[in-house]
């Protein structure tokens, strides 16, 4: 795959109460990264993961981020292609950059480049 799912993010309005859930029901590991929780460990070669309480809305959601070598070229061909930018091209403290799409059908996806 050219362009695999390589991160994936569940959003809640308390992100200590939502790790709480997942390490009762699925018995995950969470790692502080400010107000994010990482999830620790996962399966070998599956994407990352975190919990994330954004502050403001959408608190609700679950995001998968699509690897891209290049977040504007992208960017251009989902808008040709009819899809929309919604949070454009952000960069994270580990040097990638990440955005956020509409597609056609109105799903929200993200973009993320490979680590430099």
């Amino acid at each position: 795959m050219s362009s695999p799912v390589v991160h994936f993010e569940i959003g809640s309005a308390d992100a200590a109460a939502a790790a709480s859930f997942y390490t009762s029901v699925f018995g995950w590991s969470f790692a502080d990264v400010g107000p994010a929780k990482l999830i620790v460990g996962g399966a070998e070669g599956g994407p990352s993961g975190m919990l994330n309480a954004l502050g403001h809305p959408p608190e609700n959601y679950v995001m998968v981020y699509i690897q891209v070598d290049d977040v504007e070229a992208s960017l251009e061909l989902i808008a040709k292609c009819g899809g929309a930018c919604m949070v454009p091209p952000q960069p994270l403290p580990d040097g990638r950059r990440f955005a956020w799409i509409k597609d056609p059908a109105g799903n929200l996806i993200g973009l993320l480049t490979p680590l430099p």
